[in-house]
C-alpha cells in the first residue's frame, strides 16, 4: 500500500513538471550603465588551488578575487574556525579583495600557518564560498646520515640498490649518478624503478668500476641532495681482465651459470593497483635473469589500446597517460629469455574523485518567474551531493515556499523580490570534492536601450542590411518593429526581426529609406529607439584603361571614369604596384585620368585606380610596358609591340587506337610574334585529378598530331602556344578520352634482397607509378630460391613493395626476380638479381696482432686473418682500434680516446700501415673483423711506443710590451712536446717593406720563456721565428712580426668597459671598442691569482665571448689588449669563479692510505728486527745503535741524492711537466749558516775532539758537537761509526 502511494505521488510530481512553465534565464548584457545600477550577488572570479603548496622562502599569498554589487566584503576561515586577520600582525588583507599577504619580515615560521583555509565573500544579497584551500609548506629534508657497506654480488647475479629518499613535499625526483656527477646509464640490463631504487637484471664485473648514488631534486626550492654512494664487489668465478669486455660478450667468456627470469618488482604473481580518472597510470615489470629478459605487456579479454599505451623504460613500464573507466581490467606482463619465462599479473581499478556532467550556473529571473538550478556529477563511488544556501546547509536555513530541492535540482516558482542568494553545490565522495557557487537574482528592471535614440544608416542598394536595436528589461520585453511610425509591425517577406532586437532587410531598394522605430514593451513600462535608413546607389568605376605598350619618351593617359551616388562624395587614389603613387610635374591627375608626360623605363608597372565613398570602393588596374625607341619612319613606330599569342581554340579527338588518340586545335593570335611550338598537357581523373602533366611539345607549325598514350587513362587534353614574348594561357580542355586497359609493361625497378634479421632476408623494390599500371588490381609476384642449390623457385603474391622470407641460414646467396600483374595479365620478369639472407656476429678474432717499424707517427701492423666462414656476412674490414695510453713526457695528461682505422684484405697474414700518431707516446691497440652489421670479438691486446720527434710550434707568442728602445717577447710551451724539450731557438731579422734584413739566432734553455730585444733605432721593425727543440730538432714554427709604435696607431683608440660572468669553470666576456670591426683581433690575459700563471686565448670575433676551461673557486686578473696593437689594453679586471660541487672524502678511511701506512710499519719493523739479529751475532753498536744504525742505513741512501731544483726543470735544464710538489725529492744533505752545503758523513766521531767521542755506559751520546774532522782521517772506519742524529733527521725529514 505504502509502495502504491509513493508510486502515485511521483506520477504526479512528473505531471506537474511537464505542465510547469519555466522562464528562459535572462541574459544580462555587458552594458556599464546596466552593469552599475543593476544589484547581484556576489561571485567568485579567483581563488588558489586547493591543494596549495608554498615555498618557505616567499611571503605566503591566498587569493580570493569577487564580484558583485554592491562590492562584497570578504572574511575567512582556517581549519572550520573563523581566522581574526586583524590579531596578527604578519596577516594583511589586499584592498577592495579578499586576497590574504602573510609576511615574514619580523620573523614567525611559514609552518605555522599550515592549514585549511576557505574564503567567504558578502553583500546585501548573498554569500559566495571559496573552494576549500588547503596549504602546505614546501619541505626539502636532509637525507639521513648512514654508513654503506661495500654490497658483495656474484656476477651474473641480481641487484637492487634501494634509494629511499627522504619524504619531501612535494616528492622529490630522483636519479642515479656516479661520484663524479655522471648519470648512471639505463638500459635493458640496468634502469631505475618507480621507487627510486636502481635495479640490475644481472651483475657484470664492469658494474664495480663506478660508484652509485641517488639524488632527490626538491622541485620548490631547486636543490639537489646526494645520498652516500654504493660500491660494489663483483665475485667472479674466474680471472677478469677489462680489455676482454665486449659489448656482445659483457663476461669476456668466461662461463657464468644462466638463470630463467624472475621478478624484481613487482613480487608475486599477482598484485593490483588503483588509480583515479583523468590521472596517470604506471604499470611496472622488473626482471632478473640471465640472459637479460625482455618484458612484453599484455590486456586480457581485448588488446592495448595503442593510441594511449606507451612503453617506457626499456619496455618495464607500461603509462597510459589519461585514464578513463575502460582502461580497467588485467594486465599481465611476461619476462622472457631463452632458459624460461614468467608472468605476472596486475588488476587495475579506475576510481574517479567527482567530476562535473551539469555544473549550475547564475540565474537572473524576473518577478513570479520560474526557473531551476541543475547540479549533477559523476564519480566512483557515485558522490554525493550537498546544496547550501549562502554558506550554511539548505536544510538549516529558513523554508521557502517558492523553493524545492528534488536532489540535485532546485526548482523555484513564482520567484519574488528580495530572495535573491547564493547557492553552493557540494559533490563529494571519499576521493575528493567539487564545489560550485551560483546565485539567483531576483530583478524587476523597467526596458531600456542600449544605443542612442536615433540613429542614421547608410547603406548601398541591393546589399543586405541590419538594423540594430539592443535593449534590456526584467521581465524581459517584447520588441516590435515599425516603418515612418505606420504599421502592424515588421516581420516577414523582406524583413526578419532576431531575438536580440536586429531587424533586417534581405535586399535594400530605393524605396526602403525611411525611418524605422523600434519599441520593447514589458508590464514596466517600454522604451524605443529610432533608425533612420538611407539607400545610396553603388560607387563604380564604369571606364578604365587596359594594358598599354608605350614608346619611351611619349605621353600616356590612363582612364578611371567613376560612377556614385551624387550624395555621396568620394575619392580617387592611385597606386603604383601595390605602393602609393607621388603626383609631381610629369605625373598629373586631371580629373578621371592620371597623365605621364616623357614616360621613362621606371614607369613601367601595374598601375590602380581606386574610388572609395563612406560606405564602399571599387579598383581596376592596368599594366604600362615602356618600349625603347624605334625608327622615325612612320610606318615602324607605329607598329604595336609584340605580345604573347591568345591560347588555341576548337581542341578535337580523332583516330582512337588502345593506346593513341590524334588531337586537333585552331591557333590563336600570335600578336606579332611567331608561335615556335606547342606544349600538350593532360589531366586524369583516376589517380591525380585536378593536376594538369606536361605529355610532350610540338613545332609551331603543327596543329594536329597523333598522342602516344597509357593504358587504363581517362585523359582530357589541353594545349599552350608558346612564341618568343611567352606563353598563352591555356586552351580549354578537350574532351575526355579513355584508354583500355591492359597487362603491366613496366618492370619493378630498385629489386634488392639483403638481412634485417640473422635469420631473414627482405626483399623491396620500388612500385610502379600510377600510370604503369595499366590496369585495375595491381600487384607483384617475387620469386627468390637459394644460389647454386638447384631448387625450385618459390613465390608470393603481394600488394605491397616489400617482402620478408623468413628462417634463412645467415648470409646465405639468393636470386631474386619479379614481375608485375593486373587483372589483365601479367608483365615481363625482371633479370635475376643476387640478395642475401641477414647477417650475424662473427665469431672469431684477428690473432697474432703485432707492429714493427716504429717511427715517430706511423707503425706497420702485421695480423693473421680469420676463417671467411666466420665473418658470418659480407666481409668489411679489419677494423683496427687504437688510442694514446699516456705521454713519455712527465706530468702530459692526453686524452686516451679510441680511434679506429680499418684494413681491407683477403691475405692470410696482412699488414698495414698506420699513421698520424703522435710522437714520443705509449699506444694501445686491438684489432676485430667486421661485416656490414656487426663485429667480432677483440684480437690480443698490443702496446708500442713511438720515438721523439719534434715539437709543434709554442702555444702562443706574443709581443706583450714595447717601449721606445725594448721589444719584449713571451711565449709558452707547445701543447705537444713530442719529447723532452731542450730549449727554443729564435731567430729575427729587421723589416723595412719588402727587404729584409740579416736573420740573427737566439737560443735559450727550456725553462726560459720571455726575451727582451733592445732597439738599436726605434723606428726598426722585426719579424720574430720562434720555434721549440728537442734531441730531434726543431720544431713548428710560430712567426710575429713588431707592433706599430703608439704613434703610428690611429688616434682615440682604446678598450673599456669590460664586464665578466663567472661560472664555474667558465665565463662569459664582453667590452667594448671603437677599432673599425672586423680590422683587429683581440687577445684575452688571464693571471691566476695564486700562482700568478698566465693563460692567454687570442679572439678573432667581436665581443661578447665564452672561454672554458678555468678553475672552479680560483681569482683571476683579466686583461684584453690588441693583438696587433699591444700598447692598446683596458685597465685590469678582477673576478672569482664559482666553487664547484665537490664530495669531501676522509683520507683516513681510504684502503690505499691504510695500505700504505701498513706498508710503512712493515718495512720498519723488518729492519728493526735485523738490527737485533746483527747486534746479537757482535755488531758494534752498543746501547742505542739499531736506532742509530737503522738511521745510518737511511743516511747512506739518501746521501748521493741531488739537490732540490730551485725550479720546475730538469738538472739538464728540460722543462719538467709535474709540479714541484710531485717530484720534489728528498733532502740528502743540510745547508749550512753560510750556505754551503756539506755531506752528510757517517761518523760521530767526526764531530769530537780529538776523535774521542763521549758515550754514557748505554752508549748514548754526551758530547757537544764541534768542528768536524778531515774525512780523509776517518775513512776505513766505517763499520764502527755512529751516524750523527742532525743528519739522520734532515734525512728522514
Amino acid at each position: 500500500m505504502l509502495r502504491q502511494g509513493r508510486h502515485a505521488a511521483l506520477t504526479l510530481m512528473s505531471l506537474l513538471l511537464l505542465l510547469w512553465h519555466e522562464a528562459m534565464p535572462i541574459e544580462v548584457p555587458q552594458d556599464a550603465k546596466i552593469l552599475q545600477d543593476l544589484k547581484q550577488p556576489p561571485t567568485i572570479v579567483k581563488q588558489s588551488v586547493k591543494d596549495y603548496i608554498v615555498d618557505p622562502r616567499d611571503n605566503i599569498i591566498i587569493e580570493c578575487e569577487a564580484k558583485g554589487n554592491p562590492v562584497p566584503m570578504f572574511s575567512w576561515r582556517r581549519n572550520g574556525k573563523f581566522f581574526n586577520i586583524g590579531k596578527d600582525p604578519r596577516v594583511s588583507m589586499r584592498k577592495r579583495s579578499g586576497t590574504l599577504e602573510i609576511g615574514f619580515r619580523s620573523g614567525g615560521r611559514p609552518e605555522d600557518y599550515e592549514g585549511e583555509y576557505q574564503c567567504f565573500a558578502t553583500n546585501d544579497f548573498g554569500v559566495a564560498l571559496s573552494s576549500k584551500i588547503l596549504l602546505r609548506v614546501s619541505k626539502a629534508p636532509l637525507w639521513p646520515k648512514e654508513v654503506l657497506e661495500p654490497v658483495v654480488v656474484t656476477e651474473g647475479s641480481p641487484l637492487v640498490l634501494p634509494c629511499n629518499p627522504p619524504p619531501g613535499l612535494p616528492p622529490p625526483f630522483t636519479f642515479w649518478m656516479n661520484s663524479m656527477m655522471i648519470p648512471i646509464p639505463h638500459d635493458k640490463r640496468v634502469s631505475m624503478g618507480l621507487n627510486g631504487d636502481l635495479y640490475f637484471s644481472n651483475v657484470i664485473a664492469q658494474d664495480a668500476q663506478t660508484d652509485y648514488s641517488c639524488n632527490a631534486r626538491f622541485l620548490f626550492t631547486q636543490t639537489i641532495q646526494q645520498k652516500n654512494p654504493f660500491t660494489l664487489k663483483v665475485q667472479t668465478k674466474e680471472l677478469y681482465n677489462d680489455t676482454s669486455y665486449n659489448a656482445t660478450d659483457p663476461y669476456g667468456g668466461r662461463k657464468v651459470a644462466e638463470t630463467m627470469p624472475t621478478f624484481l618488482s613487482p613480487s608475486g604473481s599477482e598484485s593490483s593497483k588503483m588509480v583515479l580518472r583523468d590521472e596517470r597510470l604506471l604499470l611496472e615489470c622488473i626482471a632478473a635473469g640471465l640472459p637479460t629478459p625482455t618484458i612484453k605487456w599484455f590486456k586480457k579479454g581485448g588488446d592495448l589500446p595503442v593510441q594511449k599505451v606507451k612503453f617506457e623504460n626499456f619496455n618495464k613500464t607500461l603509462k597510459i597517460v589519461s585514464v578513463s573507466e575502460e582502461d580497467a581490467g588485467e594486465y599481465v606482463c611476461m619476462a622472457n629469455n631463452h632458459v624460461g619465462s614468467i608472468r605476472h599479473s596486475i588488476i587495475v581499478q579506475v576510481k574517479a574523485a567527482p567530476y562535473w556532467l551539469d555544473k549550475p550556473t547564475d540565474l537572473v529571473l524576473a518577478p513570479d518567474e520560474n526557473g531551476r538550478l541543475v547540479c549533477r556529477a559523476n564519480g566512483n563511488p557515485k558522490p554525493n551531493i550537498q546544496w547550501l544556501i549562502n554558506g550554511q546547509p539548505i536544510n538549516s536555513s529558513l523554508p521557502n515556499p517558492s523553493r524545492q530541492v528534488l536532489g540535485d535540482t532546485i526548482i523555484f516558482r513564482s520567484v519574488q523580490m528580495g530572495s535573491s542568494a547564493v547557492y553552493q553545490c557540494n559533490a563529494s565522495n571519499q576521493h575528493g570534492y567539487l564545489l560550485a557557487n551560483a546565485f539567483v537574482s531576483v530583478l524587476d528592471m523597467a526596458p531600456r536601450m542600449l544605443d542612442p535614440k536615433t540613429r542614421l544608416i547608410k547603406v548601398v542598394e541591393n546589399n543586405r542590411t541590419f538594423l540594430d536595436c539592443p535593449f534590456f528589461g526584467s521581465p524581459l520585453p517584447e520588441l516590435r518593429w515599425f516603418k515612418n511610425g505606420q504599421g502592424s509591425g515588421l516581420d516577414g517577406g523582406q524583413y526578419r526581426v532576431y531575438i536580440n532586437g536586429t531587424l533586417e532587410i534581405k535586399q535594400a531598394r530605393a524605396e526602403d529609406a525611411g525611418t524605422y522605430t523600434c519599441v520593447a514593451n514589458s508590464i514596466l513600462g517600454s522604451a524605443n529607439k529610432q533608425v533612420h535608413l538611407e539607400v545610396k546607389e553603388p560607387t563604380r568605376i564604369v571606364q578604365a584603361s587596359g594594358h598599354q605598350s608605350v614608346i619611351k619618351g611619349s605621353t600616356v593617359h590612363l582612364e578611371c571614369k567613376v560612377k556614385s551616388d551624387p550624395s555621396l562624395p568620394v575619392t580617387v587614389t592611385w597606386t603604383k604596384d601595390d605602393k602609393p603613387l607621388y603626383l609631381g610635374w610629369r605625373l598629373k591627375k586631371d580629373g578621371e585620368s592620371l597623365t605621364i608626360n616623357n614616360v621613362n623605363e621606371g614607369d613601367e608597372g601595374t598601375y590602380a585606380c581606386t574610388v572609395k565613398s563612406e560606405i564602399d570602393q571599387d579598383s581596376s588596374s592596368a599594366r604600362l610596358t615602356v618600349l625603347e625607341e624605334v625608327s622615325h619612319n612612320p610606318s615602324i613606330s607605329s607598329a604595336l609591340p609584340p605580345g604573347p599569342p591568345d591560347p588555341p581554340i576548337d581542341l578535337d579527338l580523332s583516330d582512337p587506337a588502345a593506346r593513341s588518340v590524334r588531337l586537333t586545335w585552331i591557333p590563336g593570335n600570335d600578336h606579332r610574334s611567331p608561335i615556335t611550338e606547342f606544349l600538350v598537357q593532360f589531366e586524369e581523373n583516376r589517380w591525380e585529378p585536378g593536376r594538369w602533366q606536361n605529355l610532350s611539345t610540338y613545332p609551331g607549325d603543327l596543329n594536329s598530331v597523333v598522342l602516344q598514350l597509357a593504358p587504363f587513362v581517362n585523359y582530357q587534353f589541353r594545349v599552350i602556344a608558346i612564341n618568343s614574348v611567352g606563353q598563352s594561357q591555356p586552351s580549354r580542355p578537350s574532351l575526355r578520352y579513355k584508354t583500355s586497359g591492359a597487362a603491366p609493361d613496366a618492370i619493378p625497378k630498385g629489386l634488392r634482397g639483403w638481412g634485417s634479421k640473422k635469420d631473414n632476408m627482405e626483399i623491396t623494390w620500388e612500385p610502379l607509378l600510377d600510370l604503369e599500371r595499366n590496369g585495375p588490381n595491381l600487384h607483384y609476384n617475387v620469386f627468390w630460391r637459394q644460389k647454386d642449390t638447384g631448387e625450385e623457385w618459390s613465390n608470393v603474391t603481394t600488394l605491397e613493395s616489400k617482402h620478408i622470407v623468413s628462417n634463412t641460414d645467415t648470409y646465405v646467396p639468393y636470386e631474386i626476380k619479379i614481375q608485375a600483374r593486373n587483372d589483365f595479365g601479367s608483365g615481363p620478369e625482371s633479370n635475376v638479381v643476387n640478395g642475401f639472407s641477414g647477417e650475424d656476429n662473427p665469431t672469431d678474432a684477428p690473432t697474432e696482432l703485432r707492429v714493427s717499424k716504429v717511427n715517430r707517427t706511423k707503425v706497420n701492423v702485421h695480423w693473421k686473418s680469420v676463417d671467411p666462414s666466420s665473418v658470418q656476412g659480407e666481409f668489411k674490414e679489419y677494423r683496427l682500434y687504437y688510442w694514446r695510453e699516456s705521454s713519455l713526457v712527465p706530468g702530459l695528461v692526453v686524452s686516451k680516446e679510441k680511434k679506429t682505422k680499418g684494413f681491407y684484405s683477403t691475405l692470410a697474414e696482412p699488414s698495414g700501415i698506420l699513421s698520424d700518431l703522435v710522437p714520443y707516446s705509449e699506444y694501445k691497440m686491438l684489432m676485430v673483423v667486421a661485416n656490414s652489421r656487426f663485429e667480432g670479438p677483440p684480437s690480443n691486446t698490443v702496446e708500442f711506443t713511438t720515438k721523439e720527434g719534434v715539437p709543434d710550434a709554442p702555444r702562443f707568442f706574443r709581443i706583450s710590451r714595447r717601449s721606445f728602445d725594448t721589444i719584449h717577447l713571451e711565449w709558452d710551451k707547445p701543447l705537444e712536446p713530442n719529447g723532452i724539450l731542450t730549449g727554443y731557438q729564435l731567430k729575427y731579422q729587421t723589416v723595412n717593406g719588402s727587404r729584409l734584413g740579416r736573420p740573427q739566432l737566439e737560443m735559450f734553455p727550456p725553462n726560459v720563456t720571455d726575451f727582451t730585444l733592445r732597439l738599436l733605432d726605434r723606428s726598426t721593425r722585426y719579424r720574430f721565428y720562434l720555434s721549440a727543440r728537442t734531441q730531434e730538432g726543431a720544431g713548428g714554427v710560430f712567426a710575429e712580426e713588431s707592433p706599430h709604435f703608439t704613434n703610428e696607431v690611429a688616434p682615440g683608440r682604446k678598450i673599456w668597459d669590460v664586464t665578466v660572468e663567472p661560472n664555474s669553470n667558465y665565463t662569459n666576456i664582453n667590452w667594448r671598442h671603437n677599432f673599425p670591426a672586423g680590422s683587429s683581433e683581440f687577445v684575452l690575459e688571464f693571471t691566476l691569482d695564486s700562482n700568478k700563471t698566465v693563460k692567454v686565448v687570442p679572439v678573432n670575433q667581436q665581443p661578447p665571448i665564452a672561454v672554458a676551461d678555468l678553475i672552479a673557486g680560483a681569482k683571476y686578473h683579466l686583461r684584453v689588449y690588441s693583438h696587433e696593437l699591444n700598447s692598446i689594453s683596458s685597465q685590469p679586471f678582477t673576478f672569482e669563479t664559482k666553487a664547484a660541487y665537490i664530495d669531501q672524502v676522509d683520507i683516513a678511511t681510504q684502503g690505499w692510505f691504510i695500505g700504505l701506512m701498513c706498508a710503512i710499519a712493515l718495512i720498519i719493523l723488518i729492519l728493526l728486527i735485523v738490527c737485533f739479529i746483527k747486534r746479537s751475532r757482535g755488531g758494534k753498536y752498543p746501547g742505542g745503535g739499531c736506532v742509530t744504525g737503522l738511521t745510518k742505513c737511511l743516511v747512506r741512501d739518501k746521501k748521493d741524492l741531488p739537490l732540490d731544483p730551485v725550479d720546475q726543470k730538469d738538472q739538464d735544464g728540460s722543462f719538467d711537466y709535474h709540479s714541484d710538489e710531485d717530484n720534489k725529492p728528498l733532502q740528502g744533505s743540510q745547508t749550512s749558516l753560510d750556505g754551503n752545503v756539506k755531506e752528510s758523513d757517517d761518523s760521530l766521531v767526526d764531530y769530537g775532539e780529538g776523535g774521542d767521542g763521549q758515550f754514557n755506559e748505554d752508549g748514548s751520546f754526551i758530547g757537544q758537537y764541534t768542528v768536524k774532522k778531515d774525512k780523509d782521517e776517518t775513512e776505513g772506519n766505517e763499520s764502527s761509526e755512529a751516524t750523527s742524529p742532525v743528519n739522520a733527521i734532515y734525512s728522514l725529514a
